[in-house]
């Protein structure tokens, strides 16, 4: 007998906070069940299934072969169904939902407070937002675990409908003390020879520094690489070397005078932020709007949040004035 005439909604759903939660008792409790009931429609489950999904450990349980592509079907057949009530809310003029948004590291310094407006103007949306590299926002979108992702160019790899909506300035920064804030202007073959601090390979930054590097034909030198914006940060202003980050990601350093942009021609370098989805499937309401919302207002907020009078402006540092003798 085939599994979609035996399983239910019930089973999917139990099943599903499961493997997700990894534990019987943490889905009884989530679900407002018994584990005794929660057991039960796993078993009925497994009986549709004709294979065990489930293995028990010392901790809990984790998922066989079977249950790992059953899982995997659950959860878009529960998003799905989510998803139709959310549209048939929609239609009776309640605009409600759930906005599923993907991005990549650097863009989480600039996406919270446009979905703290956005979420504002329509208090009966939620908001569910996914961090990550490069790489597994591709995946979240190829997996169809976002609706939406934000990041700085579309993904060769996955056929998608892209659209810029903002600029993204990317620069090279340093300490103010850095010897290269007091001499001659610096130059990119300059930069060649020194340390530079970058993110990992698969980040927007790195994809981008490379290529400047190589369109000019000089060699890069990676002092550090370095998964985490922050630390990158912190080793910058300690003098560690020159880093080249989003600014999105340095305004406070920038303001408080910690970090500042090397005065070099062409620094800061501009990119473009896009928004994307999946062109094979249709976009839900409430990720429209979004998306729309973004296209529409996405470069005033963005400007507004780098309007610091400091934000854009090359420091040198000033010469120490030597003690009286």
């Amino acid at each position: 007998m085939p599994l979609t005439r035996n399983a239910t909604f019930r089973q999917l759903a139990t099943f599903h906070a499961v493997a997700r939660l990894g534990s019987v008792s943490a889905a009884a409790d989530e679900l407002h069940l018994t584990q005794p009931a929660v057991s039960i429609q796993i078993a009925a489950l497994e009986e549709s299934a004709r294979a065990p999904l489930l293995q028990r450990t010392g901790r809990g349980v984790r998922l066989t072969e079977a249950g790992e592509l059953l899982d995997n079907y659950a959860r878009r057949i529960l998003d799905l169904w989510r998803e139709a009530g959310e549209e048939m809310a929609t239609l009776q003029g309640v605009f409600s939902g759930t906005l599923r948004v993907g991005a990549i590291t650097t863009a989480e310094y600039l996406l919270p407070p446009m979905l703290v407006t956005f979420a504002g103007e329509h208090p009966q949306v939620k908001v569910k937002l996914q961090v990550g590299n490069r790489d597994e926002i591709v995946r979240m979108l190829a997996a169809q675990e976002i609706d939406l992702a934000i990041m700085g160019r579309p993904p060769a790899e996955l056929k998608t409908e892209s659209t810029a909506f903002a600029k993204h300035p990317m620069a090279f920064l340093a300490a103010p003390s850095h010897p290269l804030m007091n001499g001659p202007r610096p130059t990119l073959a300059m930069l060649s020879e020194q340390r530079i601090l970058v993110r990992e390979r698969g980040s927007g930054t790195r994809a981008t520094i490379e290529r400047v590097f190589k369109d000019a034909g000089l060699p890069l030198r990676i002092g550090s690489e370095i998964s985490s914006n922050e630390a990158i940060k912190h080793m910058c202003a300690a003098g560690f070397g020159v880093a080249f980050l989003s600014l999105h990601t340095c305004v406070l350093e920038m303001q408080a005078g910690v970090l500042a942009l090397l005065p070099m021609a062409g620094n800061p370098i501009e990119r473009d932020w896009y928004v994307m989805h999946l062109a094979s499937r249709p976009l839900p309401q409430v990720a429209t709007a979004f998306e729309q919302f973004l296209v529409e207002r996405g470069q005033h907020e963005i400007t507004r949040q780098l309007a610091a009078p400091t934000a854009l402006t090359p420091v040198r540092a000033r010469p120490r004035r030597k003690a009286a003798a």
